[in-house]
């Protein structure tokens, strides 16, 4: 069976206060910026180049938010296999502070104490996965940062932990296809409607 040419397009969030500190942002339902909000709106245009049959956000509000500026709003489905990863202990604290204890530590490779393991993530994520390849007509998704990582590496059919290959910017822009019958990354971490 020939795979669909459809898409799925996966837009981060804009800026948060603790995104702009470099803050582990799980379950803290955190409200957008001012600059964040202008994110959100700088959206808009570069997302007309498709036509969506089906729009999906996470239920926190810097995700529904992006949504709205960016006139989706209307159109979303809330899914709550979208929210971030739950970073558990050691949510609201950035990288450093965790490898002032802890050196070596990643994310990927760690986990969190008290929070979400990867394979819990991907258990959210893999059938999340499954229905929109199976969607008629490209698929638009507002996420975070670590879960749309997740999301690009099951795509391709990679281990849960190569999301790690993958940075994202606040606001990003990024496609996934096919070629042929291969899943491919056709873009990432698009950002260049935010500098027009």
């Amino acid at each position: 069976m020939k795979p669909p040419s459809s898409q799925i397009v996966l837009v981060r969030h804009g800026e948060t206060a603790w995104s702009r500190s470099g803050q582990h942002t799980g379950r803290t339902d955190i409200p957008l910026l001012e600059e964040g909000q202008r994110m959100g709106a700088a959206l808009s245009a570069p997302l007309k180049a498709w036509h969506f049959a089906a729009v999906w956000t996470s239920p926190l509000s810097r995700a529904r938010e992006t949504c709205a500026l960016a006139g989706y709003g209307g159109a979303a489905q809330m899914r709550p296999e979208l929210m971030e990863w739950d970073y558990g202990a050691y949510e609201g604290k950035t990288s450093v502070e965790i490898r002032s204890q802890f050196p070596d530590w990643t994310l990927w490779r760690d986990g969190v104490p008290r929070g979400e393991t990867a394979d819990q993530v991907r258990a959210r994520v893999d059938p999340l996965i499954a229905e929109a390849r199976q969607a008629q007509g490209h698929v638009l998704l507002f996420s975070h940062g670590h879960l749309l990582r997740v999301f690009a590496a099951r795509w391709l059919d990679l281990p849960l932990t190569d999301g790690r290959l993958f940075t994202l910017s606040t606001a990003s822009i990024s496609v996934l296809g096919w070629d042929g019958n291969q899943p491919v990354l056709v873009s990432w971490n698009d950002t260049t409607h935010l500098r027009e």
